[in-house]
């Protein structure tokens, strides 16, 4: 079993330079009851979301603090009353249980789940279905369990982000009308740019001379189907679940075989599974960020110039010509 993470202080980790979100506070003081349209977000893709279109007009909160790894989150009863104090609360259904039964407990009027905004996949760990594999979701189950298999990672994808962005902005000027032109308008915005990375990804990843990369988890699925890519990770869903030995031994093989120069691995979980397949097959390692969080130690300060970095990495590691 984990050992959950301890939150960081809002204080604290303003003085550590963890904070990135500039309207978006962690202080539940100033989460509820403001003269603004106040949303508290699960985690940083949807707080970002939340206050690209909020604009001016919404106070936004983060449930999951700078630098915490988002799957481990835990609510807290202090937590809670800022959900209950809040206008609006948008979250990721399938990503953070503890998110999806705080939510669904309170009485907070507009709930936006974004898993509800745009299709989910089953991905497993990436391209293929391995035996044995941690996390991978059974070929027959309950529709609860394979609900719980898909992947959740929608916003590495800019098309379906922006998807997501569009249902946002119209809960958003359902629930705060007089503010609805506005809404609309940023959301618009934000939909063109990401329609712009998603052509930057297009053409940066049209030509390369392999299509396989490995991941420490399986984040990148939705980004990889969207570019004609095949991810293969060291793990499955869950970051932080351990490979079988059998598995590491496909991976070498595979690294092989499809001209895998690179392991990527993340800044939130440890890289040290990552860093062991990648010198027993005599690979480089470099970063690929899943953007659940945004810290000092991020390629970049926002979703756009993290997205930007990820695309940059990707065409050292395949050969992009």
């Amino acid at each position: 079993m984990n050992v959950r993470r301890r939150l960081i202080p809002a204080a604290l980790a303003s003085a550590l330079g963890l904070g990135a979100l500039t309207a978006c506070s962690s202080d539940s003081a100033a989460s509820g009851n403001t003269d603004k349209f106040d949303v508290v977000a699960s985690f940083y893709p949807m707080a970002f979301l939340a206050e690209q279109i909020g604009g001016d007009h919404a106070n936004v909160t983060s449930l999951t603090e700078p630098g915490q790894e988002p799957h481990d989150l835990e609510i807290s009863t202090k937590q809670r009353a800022q959900l209950e104090e809040a206008d609006a609360a948008l979250f990721l259904k399938g990503l953070q249980p503890a998110v999806d039964e705080a939510v669904g407990q309170t009485g907070i009027k507009t709930k936006i789940d974004a898993a509800s905004l745009t299709h989910l996949e089953d991905h497993g760990t990436g391209g293929h279905t391995h035996e044995g594999e941690e996390g991978h979701a059974e070929e027959e189950g309950h529709a609860e369990e394979e609900e719980h298999a898909r992947d959740p990672h929608v916003w590495l994808d800019p098309v379906k982000y922006a998807e997501i962005a569009q249902g946002v902005g119209k809960a958003f000027e359902k629930a705060d009308p007089d503010h609805a032109a506005d809404y609309k308008k940023n959301t618009e915005a934000l939909v063109k740019k990401l329609n712009g990375l998603n052509g930057d990804f297009e053409n940066g990843l049209k030509n390369t001379k392999s299509k396989v990369f490995f991941t420490n988890h399986a984040a990148f699925g939705y980004l990889a189907e969207r570019y004609g890519l095949t991810q293969e990770a060291i793990s499955g869903i869950d970051p932080e679940s351990e490979p079988s030995g059998a598995r590491v031994r496909e991976l070498q093989q595979e690294a092989k075989a499809d001209g895998v120069t690179t392991v990527f691995y993340e800044t939130l979980v440890s890289d040290k599974t990552a860093k062991t397949l990648a010198r027993d097959a005599n690979l480089k390692t470099d970063v690929l960020d899943p953007l659940e969080g945004i810290t000092d130690k991020s390629r970049g300060d926002d979703y756009f110039q993290v997205m930007e970095s990820n695309l940059k990495a990707l065409q050292a590691a395949l050969g992009a010509k």
